[in-house]
């Protein structure tokens, strides 16, 4: 029996500018898994939550390794828990609360003034 767990990953490198987020949420969305993918605000790195099966988020995490043409990613960071339970979906998170992520994620871009 297959239980639902929590990836999360910190993507180094080149992987800003160059539709990494995009990449991860089409990844993601096609395993079946929920979470976010949001560039952090470092410019250097983009954070990638995702929950579900442990096969499916292997996966994923093999393509955050590698990431889309364009991005030339450095290192990533991968642990691994239980799952929460908390998303939906899998979508680009625009900001992050206070008090971290997966608390009350901000999931539509910021308005341009």
């Amino acid at each position: 029996m297959n239980s639902n767990e929590r990836l999360h990953a910190i993507a180094r490198g080149k992987v800003q500018g160059v539709s990494f987020r995009y990449f991860v949420v089409r990844r993601a969305q096609g395993l079946g898994l929920t979470g976010y993918a949001y560039n952090t605000p470092d410019g250097r790195s983009v954070e990638v939550v995702a929950e579900g099966e442990r096969d499916g988020l292997e996966e994923l995490l093999i393509g955050v390794r590698q990431g889309p043409t364009g991005a030339d990613v450095q290192d990533v960071d991968a642990s691994w828990s239980e799952a929460s339970g908390e998303f939906r979906d899998f979508r680009i998170a625009y900001q992050m609360p206070i008090d971290g992520p997966g608390n009350n994620v901000s999931w539509e871009p910021p308005a341009r003034s």
